[in-house]
């Protein structure tokens, strides 16, 4: 009975034994597997931390690229608008400076008319008087004019002062005929016949071909009757008829040539 019960407890200690020693070694796994998984969650921290430090460094630098950024377009911000505001005083310059020029175009504008306006009057400029179109200067023009409206006054001794004049003035004018003319009718006017005949036969001599010719061969005709020169009168109205027959002035002296005796 001993014996068996010294084998039951040997049994009992030997199970107790392989019970303790599988315990020890279910701790001994167990123990690596919390070692094996706690250093892979320290390791997983370690990545995390270092994630994190990566990201927040990321972070740092994006906001700090961030700052910059929000400075330059502020700084650009501010050169957009100081360029608008430059751009408008340019604007406002460029806009006076056209006005200026404009006034001073307009200006330039009016001195140039003025100007032409005055040298008008001393440029020679186209005339016709009696059938002929010549140049002459405005001094000349306005001498002719000036005698011959004294003339038409009836004021004949100041007309023939200001044809002889204008003759001694223009010796070459294109109204000298026309102004030998009109110098003749003044001086017959003051019974100075005989210049008349000398002024009327300068006409005639200087243009036989101008209107006025035939009405001069007439003048000096009427000069000679009144000189008491009929045969000289005769004599130049028939001049008169043969080289101006169809004119007015021939019909009035052949009527004259009629009447002389």
């Amino acid at each position: 009975m001993k014996v068996r019960c010294r084998g039951f407890f040997l049994t009992l200690v030997l199970l107790s034994m392989s019970a303790a020693n599988a315990a020890l070694f279910e701790d001994d796994e167990a123990r690596k597997v919390i070692i094996d998984l706690r250093q892979k969650f320290e390791a997983m921290q370690l990545r995390s931390a270092e994630d994190l430090r990566k990201v927040n460094e990321d972070n740092a630098l994006l906001s700090a690229q961030l700052q910059q950024l929000r400075r330059s377009i502020l700084d650009l911000s501010g050169q957009i608008e100081t360029s608008r505001g430059e751009l408008a005083r340019i604007r406002g310059q460029d806009e006076q400076f056209a006005r200026e020029l404009s006034e001073v175009q307009m200006r330039q504008k009016d001195l140039l008319q003025t100007m032409e306006d005055r040298l008008k009057k001393f440029e020679p400029s186209k005339v016709r008087v009696d059938g002929l179109e010549f140049v002459a200067d405005p001094a000349e023009v306005r001498d002719f004019e000036v005698a011959l409206a004294t003339l038409r006054k009836g004021d004949f001794a100041q007309a023939q002062l200001a044809f002889a004049d204008f003759n001694r003035r223009y010796p070459s004018s294109g109204y000298t005929p026309s102004a030998l003319f009109w110098l003749g009718n003044a001086q017959y006017a003051q019974r100075n016949y005989k210049e008349a005949v000398i002024n009327f036969r300068a006409l005639m001599a200087a243009a036989p071909a101008h209107m006025r010719a035939p009405e001069a061969l007439l003048s000096i005709a009427n000069c000679q009757v009144e000189l008491k020169e009929v045969k000289g009168a005769r004599k130049t109205i028939e001049e008169l008829l043969k080289a101006y027959p169809k004119s007015e002035a021939a019909k009035v002296g052949q009527e004259r040539l009629a009447k002389l005796k």
